[in-house]
């Protein structure tokens, strides 16, 4: 069996750390670079991120550490990966690193989306960019 597939990225944002924070836990503000969900930053809160074309992807909390760090798995019942994003405050902006693990390589779709997501997640993150502009 293959090991589990990581991504992992960092951006800078010109932003305090309290505005990336609330761009990851709001859900009206997550809606508007990324998906529409219930999204909220509180252990065992489970919710769903809607994903267009991908569906209802379901979600629980794993761990949460204001404003510096919080964790979900993702699509639990397909993919079932682990999303986690940190916070470091870096001058008077933020470094955010996403981590995006446990893709399964043994399987097409976790391939499939390992692929996927790895080429898209700089997009994503230019679009939480600017949307903490906004």
């Amino acid at each position: 069996m293959t090991s589990p597939a990581v991504i992992q990225l960092e951006q800078f944002y010109a932003h305090a750390p309290a505005s990336v924070w609330r761009a990851l836990t709001d859900p009206a503000l997550h809606a508007r670079w990324w998906a529409a969900g219930d999204v909220r930053p509180i252990v065992g809160h489970r919710f769903t991120l809607d994903m267009g074309t991908w569906g209802q992807q379901p979600c629980e909390v794993l761990a949460v550490e204001p404003e510096r760090m919080i964790q979900y798995r993702f699509a639990a019942d397909t993919l079932d990966t682990v999303i986690t994003w940190r916070l470091s405050p870096e001058g008077t902006g933020t470094r955010l690193t996403l981590t995006h693990e446990g893709f399964n390589l043994d399987t097409p779709m976790g391939r499939h989306a390992f692929h996927g997501m790895k080429q898209g997640w700089p997009a994503v993150l230019a679009k939480l960019d600017t949307a903490l502009g906004a």
